[in-house]
Order: structure tokens, then C-alpha cells, then sequence
């Protein structure tokens, strides 16, 4: 991903979610809906979020050192993995609280326009974060569906600021359904009951991010894709006659180890072999640019009688 488009959807999320933060707490001071109540504290922990992704971002671009040999590419993934608990403890389960003690205590609301009013305005400002995620997202999945992107990209940024618009949009539509049964109702049970799924929208969402970036944090391996481009580039045909195996692994979102043994003829000199080893690697970088540390280990190409 480009770490540019990642830092101008976080940066406009940012902005639209503190600006939307105020005026939901506003509306709900003076309406007493805790559906707004909830959509702000929502807000507040994507505003967190944001942070968290752009400090991330930042730390991630520090020099390698003798203790960290191979850089700190992966605290993009650790803040990733933060922001999915920072959406789910303090959005989704205050969220949840709030619509449960709604329901056990309704009260309807006062200065409805207040509500009705913020969330159209809402609307709008997500409407903007999310088509901007949207339009820097499409640079990078190509023909990926966005099920598959969000499952399968490498940065973490772009699919959590993703979710977070869209979770959003869905929370802001479900408490303007809750507000508008509420004044048709004069029942408060339909503003808890929106509040509730708002929580529940909000740790479904938490939990995918979780598990996404999770396996982020294990290690994952190359995509299909490169490891096919990969392969083909450290085979010359010459001196490198084939790979007899290879590992990858991310080192970051834009930063990816490959480790492979490789077969040469045994009258092949040491000489040969290494420039084998220098040019399969030039080919591998400009196969795969994001391919920055690389270890080839020859051996001996054997024939399948002397394996057996």
C-alpha cells in the first residue's frame, strides 16, 4: 500500500470524526438520547483510532538498529491490532451498556430536532471520510473484491479506516431509525434497542480487524502472486536451475523477506555461483520491489537417482 493514500484517508477520517464527535455530544446534551450518546463515544474511539494508525505509521519508519536487525515495518500491525481493541472496549461495549440500560429505563427525548439534525450532518461528513477510503483503497486491490482486500492486504490502515466508515455509516442509520421510533412511539425502548445494536455492530467489526491483524502479527507469508513472480526470477536457466524451497514473510506492509534454496551444477565455481546469487537477486527486486531482503543458499542439484 501506499503509505501516502493510507495517511490521506486516516487524516480525513480524523478530521470528520472530531467534527462529527462534538456535534453528536452536543445533540445528545440537549436531546438525552443515548443512541447519540453512543454515536459519540463511537466517534471518540475512531478519532483515537485514527491517532493510534498515524502513530503507528510514524514508528514504523525508524532505522533499523543492532536490536531490531530487520526494522520496525510491524508496528503498523501492532497499532492496527490496538485500534481493534480501542473500538471494541470503548465503542462497542460502552455502546452495549448504554442501550441495555435504555431499555431497562426509557425516558423519551427532548429537543428532537437536535438528534435528527446532527445525524444528517453525520452522514454527510462519513460520507466523505468513507468515499475517500474508498477512492485510495481502489489504487491498491486492483481486482480484489472488498472482501478480499480487507482479508488480504498487507497495511493495515486502509482496511481499518474501511470498516470503521462503513460500521459508522451503518450505526448512524441505525440510530436515526431508533430516534424517529422513538418520537413516533414516545417510547425510549427504541433508542436503547439502536444504542445495543450499535454495540453489537461495533464488536463485530472490532473482532474482524482483530483477526486480521492478528495473523498481521504472526507473520504472513508473500501473496500467490509474488511468490509465482519470485520463483521465475531466481531461475536463470544458466547457473540457478530451479528452487528447491523458499520461504517469505512480510517484515512490514512494504517490506518482505524471502529466504530460498536454490540448485546449481556441482562444476559450477564459487565464483559462478555468486554472481548467479548477486544477478537471481537483482531479478527478484525488480520482479517484486518490495522484495528488500533476500538470502540464497545454493546446493547441489541432484538427480532424482542419487536422491533415492
Amino acid at each position: 500500500m501506499s503509505s501516502a493514500g493510507g495517511s490521506k484517508a486516516i487524516v480525513a477520517a480524523l478530521g470528520s470524526n472530531l467534527a462529527i464527535a462534538v456535534s453528536k455530544l452536543v445533540a445528545f446534551g440537549f436531546s438525552g438520547s443515548s443512541s447519540m450518546l453512543a454515536e459519540g463515544i463511537h466517534s471518540i474511539a475512531d478519532s483515537g483510532n485514527q491517532v493510534l494508525l498515524l502513530v503507528g505509521g510514524k514508528r514504523a519508519s525508524r532505522e533499523a538498529t543492532d536490536q531490531h536487525p530487520f526494522g520496525y515495518g510491524r508496528e503498523r500491525y501492532v497499532y492496527g491490532f490496538l485500534v481493534s481493541i480501542v473500538l471494541f472496549s470503548l465503542g462497542g461495549l460502552f455502546a452495549v451498556y448504554e442501550g441495555v440500560e435504555k431499555i431497562s429505563h426509557p425516558h423519551p427525548l427532548e429537543n428532537w430536532a437536535w438528534p435528527v439534525g446532527v445525524l444528517l450532518f453525520a452522514m454527510i461528513a462519513e460520507g466523505f471520510s468513507f468515499r475517500t477510503a474508498i477512492a485510495e483503497s481502489n489504487h491498491e486491490r486492483g481486482e480484489q473484491s472488498w472482501p478480499q482486500f480487507v482479508r488480504h492486504a498487507k497495511a493495515p490502515e486502509l482496511p481499518v479506516v474501511l470498516l470503521e466508515d462503513f460500521g459508522a455509516l451503518i450505526g448512524l442509520v441505525l440510530a436515526f431509525f431508533g430516534v424517529l421510533l422513538t418520537l413516533a412511539t414516545h417510547s425510549g425502548v427504541w433508542d436503547g434497542i439502536a444504542t445495543l445494536a450499535i454495540g453489537l455492530l461495533l464488536g463485530t467489526a472490532a473482532a474482524v480487524l482483530g483477526i486480521e491483524t492478528k495473523s498481521l502479527l504472526l507473520g504472513e507469508g508473500a501473496s500467490a502472486q509474488d511468490l509465482q513472480r519470485i520463483r521465475a526470477a531466481l531461475v536463470d536457466g544458466a547457473v540457478v536451475n530451479s528452487v528447491i524451497h523458499m520461504r517469505t514473510m512480510h517484515l512490514g506492509p512494504d517490506e518482505l523477506l524471502v529466504a530460498a534454496k536454490i540448485a546449481v551444477d556441482h562444476d559450477d565455481t564459487a565464483l559462478e555461483v555468486a554472481r548467479a546469487i548477486d544477478a537471481a537477486e537483482r531479478r527478484v527486486r525488480e520482479a517484486v520491489p518490495i522484495a528488500r531482503v533476500i538470502y540464497l543458499e545454493p546446493d547441489i542439484r541432484r538427480t532424482p537417482k542419487e536422491v533415492s
